[in-house]
């Protein structure tokens, strides 16, 4: 038996950061699992999502209530959130830096979960609980220079779960997240980037175990998070980072 089985499992933007690992790892251990993506509104980018994960189930929504509706509509319930919420990294030094990208990146990356969450909620606390694990980032742990539009927003989500899980604990919804970095992503680190062995080297120099993390190692701890076996889990933002933070 996994430990997911007879959970319902929500991963946004799967076809980015990690969500595809997470909708695998999720699938692997028992979970009906529901897959959304802007881009699978494209009939050929869901198709192709389907192919390669025939298991998964596919949402092309991007309302947060009408997405909710949706999951609860078509399986009864929704035991699992994962909000996989990402945006580029654009280095800009701070007296430089363009305002609207700021905005933009909080956008994507802080209000667009928030406001999911919130659509969420209503739907596990009718069930007497739940589990919401965000795709954030390890950089806020250290501050990246050159990108304090990106680590900014990537410190708001890790607030934000600190705060929710406090909020959230007594409808016995638990609130974490995973945050990865130096992890094989194409949102990340292109194939040129990472065949470059000049480039690759500089960033292994900057990993303590000396290698790139797998999608897999960070989707199986989202997925343990999930779980029951993380029952008395709640407030945490676990770094997946190869000892970088």
């Amino acid at each position: 038996m996994g430990s997911l089985d007879g959970k319902v499992v929500l991963v946004t933007k799967a076809t980015e950061f990690v969500g595809a690992a997470v909708c695998k790892s999720c699938r692997a251990e028992g979970a009906t699992v529901v897959a959304q993506d802007p881009g699978f509104a494209d009939p050929a980018r869901r198709a192709a999502f389907a192919q390669a994960y025939p298991e998964v189930a596919t949402l092309a929504e991007d309302d947060p209530a009408a997405l909710v509706a949706g999951v609860v509509a078509e399986h009864g319930r929704l035991d699992g959130l994962v909000p996989n919420d990402g945006f580029p990294a654009i280095r800009a030094k701070v007296e430089e830096a363009d305002p609207a990208d700021m905005r933009a990146g909080l956008e994507a990356m802080v209000v667009a979960p928030f406001r999911l969450i919130g659509a969420a909620v209503p739907q596990m606390k009718r069930q007497g609980g739940g589990r919401v694990v965000l795709a954030t980032s390890a950089v806020p742990y250290r501050g990246l220079p050159n990108y304090g539009m990106y680590v900014t927003a990537r410190g708001a989500q890790n607030a934000m779960v600190l705060t929710l899980s406090r909020e959230l604990a007594r409808s016995g919804i638990a609130v974490n997240a995973v945050a990865p970095n130096f992890v094989e992503n194409p949102s990340y680190f292109s194939e040129a980037l990472l065949s470059d062995e000049a480039a690759r080297a500089k960033i292994l120099s900057q990993i303590p175990l000396g290698r790139i993390g797998k999608p897999e190692e960070v989707s199986d701890v989202v997925a343990f998070l999930l779980s029951e076996k993380a029952g008395f889990m709640t407030g945490h933002v676990a770094p997946v980072a190869g000892g970088w933070a």
